[in-house]
């Protein structure tokens, strides 16, 4: 197959042009390699040895700005089709496939690129590039598939139109660009969708896929050059195409606009927002800068969080291709006036026109760029990311380019920007105030009932030659970490993990905490009081003089019970020092707790009517016990009781050493992050016995089902869940877990996506999970769909856990299944923000270090009827929990 489908490729483009060889460029020593092949199809791969990993990313230069008029969303149907099928290869196989290389296995939409992205195991690169150069070379869009596809797109938007955050965006760009592409995104709308036909897609596909169309991006563990010549191998064929002249985007003069709109959320939101140039612009490079100096923490925006004024407060540049959007959000609480808000916003960046920016913020803000841009080298897919956008969005030739242009904006640069484009007079004002919801109320429909649709079975399909002799892979794969553990006399346990993929280094820490058992009765609420205390900095250097002293070193830091610093190696010791200071010593001014205390009780009022909090309470309280320390909760009356003795007290009660997890990773040795992590983390003391952080262990759950009213949304999420009398350390975890991954753990192609997204169009995703801790466990299957679908999902979610029990998983369905798992080790560490989250985890649970090599043993050994006996002795689908938050269920 593979070869009479490539040689008539390769017969079809005997006529074409010698492939143009472009040198590449790294000054910062990456190994590049770039080609534009003789069709035109740019290809970039750039090498990331971080883990035996690939990402690869296929950005077709379309998006939004061509879809016809009145059919907004074309590109993203078209993206959604692509998954559907392809001459060659069918959507069965290409679900099948990509849940076994597991990983990353995606796409996205926007005004102007359409991606598609997988991130999978670096022997895997030859089945990715098989399927991307399949799909570039043709896609059925047949109507069938459309026909199943619209029901899962037309649950996409009413997922995200019931968001009140999207809402307001998308309100806000539709009076800044009215008339123009730029109202809308890329999402599209249901009439829209009701209306395209599968004859419309295919023609959007064969008018604007093509490789003289799109850029071929592969970065991880990879040689360069012999990448280059498999590419060429597989795209080399595919025919260019004649591109048709673009849609021109023709802004009229702004408007000044101002509308409010009600939210579920417990608190508001105040936005001020501008028009602005776009990527194709000069001043582009220096937006991007004052943007940054706008959301610096020591800018007056942010200011208005320490006064209490606010919850939070940023500035944000959002780039379209021919115009952007600047804008300044801060969010207050229930009952504050958002007029005074939107006033001190304006104020604010009236004085930046008139006076001009500091430059001690703009060197800040540049050198937090490079830091920035040398920090995406820690994720083999933020890697491909960034190039990616650097290609096809930003037009430049890598991200060292567009650092580059970053590093050439002066303070004067800085201040014309802001004096042109910060034009208040013109400015859209936008407000949304929260309200309540309804109490929980008993719901109808529970899980009987006839059902008319076949859900079919998840039978494999058979696979590609291509694709089956690539993936009959199942060994343990090596793991490329070798973490050292080190123990210090006052109980700290540091973890430190080599690493050169970059010059950085970064700091995680965790302290294992529980709120619900630790903060004293009365006293609910104490824990948040203090997280938000954080932000004021140390005793020895206080909010901005610390935020400057970060700066002064391009460092990023974050204190509390999760800790982290990023930093360049040269500035670990500064780094390190400041960052115990913040998290051992911090600055605690009663006059700002004060105020911070009246402002967390106004937002725990709303929080505790919000819907979202009533749906995750509503769950708790159907899961466990009335006594469970899980359910204690704060109110305003215990908060605004807190003392500052209180919160003293708590700090020195939880923030402990025998209880903190340090790991570091980069650019360090363990020897030299032994000297510096002891040197101001060394002394620190525990104080009195550790207090109690396992939650206690709980019976099985009866079954309830609860509605949580939300008037906002047009869409129900829906929970299923029960509770499982087993701990994360029983060896029936394993069984369990491989049963979930044939249930809901791998895109598509599991037995719930099948049954609720494939077949039936009832819900646009659905994920199920199995959160096994240290005293208890919960079975966990949420989705989003219409209110009329809520009852018969949750019928076919019943049935098909029920059928786990009773029937043994087939061989190859097993097989698939287990290969998916084994290779979640290398992509486990394909990022310095993984390795870390998975050995804290892994301390936190009290598991090995290589517990990820150790499940893999497990899983291979397992057979079906392991699996089914697990389900039968743990899963109770007839008492499972359903919470739902939204319109009524039917």
């Amino acid at each position: 197959m593979r070869v009479t489908l490539f040689i008539l490729f390769l017969i079809c483009s005997l006529t074409l042009g010698t492939p143009r060889l472009e040198a590449a460029t790294n000054p910062l020593g990456t190994e590049v390699a770039r080609e534009t092949l003789a069709n035109g199809l740019r290809v970039v791969v750039v090498r990331d040895p971080l883990a035996p990993v690939v990402a690869t990313s296929v950005n077709y230069l379309v998006g939004s700005d061509e879809a016809p008029q009145g059919f907004p969303g074309t590109a993203h149907a078209q993206e959604h089709m692509m998954f559907r099928g392809s001459p060659g290869l069918t959507a069965d196989q290409l679900a099948d496939i990509g849940s076994v290389m597991g990983g990353n296995f995606n796409a996205n939409t926007r005004e102007s690129v359409t991606q598609y992205l997988f991130t999978v195991p670096a022997e895997d690169l030859d089945v990715a590039l098989h399927i991307e150069a399949i799909r570039m070379a043709g896609a059925l869009d047949s109507a069938s598939q459309w026909k199943q596809e619209r029901g899962a797109i037309e649950q996409e938007v009413a997922q995200d139109v019931s968001d009140p955050d999207y809402v307001l965006y998308e309100k806000m760009r539709a009076q800044m660009f009215a008339g123009t592409p730029y109202a809308h995104d890329a999402l599209g709308t249901r009439p829209s969708f009701e209306a395209t036909t599968a004859g419309m897609l295919r023609h959007f596909y064969d008018t604007w896929y093509a490789p003289n169309n799109a850029i071929l991006v592969i970065a991880g563990d990879v040689d360069p050059k012999s990448t280059l010549l498999e590419v060429k191998q597989l795209f080399g064929g595919i025919r260019p195409k004649k591109l048709p002249a673009r849609p021109q985007v023709r802004l009229g003069p702004p408007r000044a606009a101002t509308f409010t709109m009600s939210t579920d959320q417990p608190n508001g939101m105040a936005m001020v927002a501008v028009r602005t140039p776009g990527l194709d612009s000069s001043d582009f490079a220096a937006l991007e800068v004052l943007s940054d100096v706008l959301d610096s923490r020591r800018f007056a925006l942010f200011g208005l969080v320490p006064q209490g004024k606010a919850l939070d407060a940023d500035f944000s540049l959002d780039p379209l291709p021919n115009a952007g959007i600047a804008y300044a959000t801060v969010s207050f609480p229930a009952g504050q006036d958002p007029k005074m808000l939107e006033s001190a916003i304006r104020s604010i960046l009236a004085d930046v026109v008139k006076h001009g920016v500091p430059a001690d913020l703009v060197a800040a803000a540049k050198l937090q760029e490079r830091r920035a841009a040398e920090f995406q080298k820690n994720s083999i897919a933020g890697f491909a990311s960034d190039w990616s956008d650097a290609l096809a969005l930003y037009k430049v030739g890598s991200p060292d380019e567009e650092l580059a242009q970053i590093e050439k904006v002066t303070v004067q640069d800085v201040d014309r920007a802001a004096r042109k484009y910060l034009d208040l007079d013109h400015a859209v004002t936008a407000v949304m105030l929260p309200r309540g919801s309804g109490k929980p109320v008993p719901s109808r429909g529970g899980f009987g009932g006839q059902e008319s649709i076949a859900l079919g079975a998840a039978k494999p399909t058979p696979l590609p030659d291509w694709a089956a002799v690539a993936l009959r892979r199942l060994s343990v794969p090596p793991s490329t970490l070798h973490p050292v553990v080190t123990r210090l006399a006052n109980g700290l346990t540091l973890i430190v993990q080599t690493e050169d993929v970059s010059n950085t280094v970064s700091v995680y820490g965790h302290i294992r905490t529980q709120p619900g058992l630790e903060e004293p009765h009365g006293e609910e609420g104490v824990s948040d009081l203090l997280d938000r205390m954080f932000m004021f900095g140390s005793n020895p250097l206080h909010r901005l003089q610390f935020q400057q002293a970060l700066d002064a070193i391009g460092a990023s830091e974050q204190a509390g019970d999760d800790f982290s610093l990023q930093v360049l190696p040269e500035n670990l010791d500064r780094g390190v020092q400041l960052l115990a200071q913040n998290e051992l010593d911090p600055y605690l001014p009663a006059n700002a707790m004060a105020v911070l205390r009246d402002q967390l009780a106004a937002s725990v009022a709303a929080r505790n009517q919000s819907p979202g909090f009533l749906t995750r309470h509503s769950l708790r309280q159907a899961l466990f016990p009335a006594s469970d320390p899980s359910l204690r909760i704060a109110t305003p009356a215990s908060v605004r009781a807190l003392t500052p003795g209180e919160v003293q007290d708590y700090f020195h009660k939880v923030f402990r050493p025998d209880l903190t997890t340090i790991v570091v990773i980069g650019k360090v040795t363990p020897q030299q992050a032994l000297a510096v992590i002891g040197k101001y983390f060394g002394s620190w003391k525990a104080a009195g016995p550790k207090p109690p952080t396992d939650l206690p262990q709980v019976p099985q759950n009866g079954p309830d089902v609860v509605a949580v009213p939300d008037s906002s949304r047009v869409q129900d999420i829906v929970v299923l869940a029960q509770t499982l009398p087993l701990t994360r350390s029983n060896p029936d975890y394993y069984p369990l877990e491989l049963g979930n991954a044939v249930l809901g753990g791998s895109f598509y192609s599991t037995r719930l996506s099948i049954a609720l997204r494939k077949q039936s169009g009832l819900v646009y995703s659905v994920d199920s999970n199995l959160e096994a801790g240290r005293t208890r466990s919960a079975y966990l299957v949420e989705y989003a769909c219409d209110p009329p679908n809520v009852t018969k999902a949750a019928a076919m979610v019943r049935r098909e856990i029920a059928d786990m029990q009773r029937t043994p998983v087939g061989k190859e369905e097993l097989l698939r299944v287990k290969e998916l798992l084994v290779r979640q080790i290398p992509l486990g560490e394909s990022s310095v923000d993984a390795i870390a989250g998975g050995i804290i985890g892994r301390i936190d649970l009290g598991l090995p270090l290589d517990e990820p090599t150790i499940a893999a043993r497990r899983y291979i050994e397992l057979g079906p009827q392991q699996i089914e006996a697990a389900f039968r002795k743990w899963m109770q689908p007839a008492d499972l929990v359903r919470v739902s938050e939204g319109p009524p269920p039917k």
